[in-house]
């Protein structure tokens, strides 16, 4: 717990920082806001975060926590990432090694996994076409195993996956 807490300072600290340079002020909604984000491990859309702020302190609005997030993506402790549903998600990201997702078109389960032969892989494909790599973002969609055991035998069809991203709350 110690290390969590120690790692929540220093998380803290980027923010206070960052906020200082862009001319703004730390006020309490914005400490609570970073508080709940980095207590919570899930991939939270703005709505989500909100729903969980709104619990302890019913003063912070949309706008706040939507402001908020940005500034925590600028600072580099969050990252927003899509999964398809046509909303963002935000994941920690300080301090967090780079993953990829997987996510369940029926149920909206979200596995985060590394693997080391897709990351060797695609530098080879880079480096074949002469690209520079500069990031990337993976999501596999499909069916957790759960699913597949519901599933009666679907064809894939050429249309893009409906994806449904399971909310912190359901």
């Amino acid at each position: 717990m110690a290390s969590k807490e120690k790692e929540f300072q220093n998380e803290k600290q980027v923010f206070s920082e960052h906020i200082q340079k862009a001319g703004l002020r730390n006020t309490a909604q914005r400490e609570l806001i970073l508080d709940i984000f980095l207590r919570t491990e899930d991939h939270l859309s703005s709505e989500d975060l909100y729903w969980l702020v709104h619990k302890e302190d019913s003063s912070v609005g949309h706008t706040t926590v939507y402001r908020t997030l940005k500034l925590l993506t600028d600072a580099g402790l969050a990252r927003e990432v899509r999964f398809g549903d046509g909303k963002s998600y935000y994941e920690h990201h300080y301090n967090h090694e780079h993953h990829d997702h997987m996510i369940c078109t029926e149920c909206g389960k979200v596995v985060e996994f590394f693997s080391p032969e897709i990351e060797s892989l695609q530098e080879s494909v880079a480096a074949e076409y002469g690209f520079r790599l500069t990031h990337h973002s993976m999501r596999i969609l499909g069916l957790c195993d759960v699913c597949q055991k519901e599933d009666s035998e679907s064809a894939a069809s050429g249309a893009q996956p409906r994806v449904r991203v399971k909310s912190v709350f359901s």
